[in-house]
């Protein structure tokens, strides 16, 4: 009952979707009890940069267990990061800051986009990657933004 109890307390403890708006999603594998696996397309704002947005296609497992919410999605992922309007800096930036993450397993998993400020070229970085407690992937994605002006209406 212990562990049960700690497990349950872990799940609460683990972020939820970041805010992120599900854009669009695709089938990638029929299933005849459960939904199908899909690739999912999800657009979150950087809460600290005002004028960015991300784009993040993931795969999301489905089936009986997916269904229910016990599979776990794989570490691939894909980002792409805009700049859609004046840029704008809320607070001062930190290299490696965690800018999105979501859960992709019941509850060991997670993948999560960090940002990084290249001064010198004047750009932000976004990094995706997916990372377990005992054990994280390579698999990563990377996206960057040059820092422009933004025309005045």
């Amino acid at each position: 009952m212990r562990v049960f109890k700690g497990l349950f307390g872990a799940l609460l403890l683990l972020p939820a979707l970041a805010g992120a708006e599900e854009i669009g999603e695709v089938s990638t594998v029929f299933k005849w009890v459960g939904p199908n696996d899909k690739i999912v397309v999800e657009a979150f704002d950087d809460p600290q940069v005002e004028g960015v947005t991300c784009y993040l296609s993931r795969a999301r497992t489905s089936g009986v267990k997916g269904g229910l919410g016990l599979a776990e999605d794989r570490a691939e992922a894909s980002i792409a990061c805009r700049q859609v309007g004046p840029i704008r800096f809320r607070e001062e930036l930190k290299d490696g800051e965690e800018v999105f993450k979501q859960r992709t397993s019941l509850v060991f998993k997670t993948m999560q986009v960090v940002r990084f400020f290249d001064e010198k070229r004047n750009s932000l970085i976004y990094l995706v990657y997916s990372d377990r407690v005992i054990e994280g992937s390579p698999q990563n994605a990377v996206t960057a933004i040059p820092i422009m002006p933004w025309p005045a209406k």
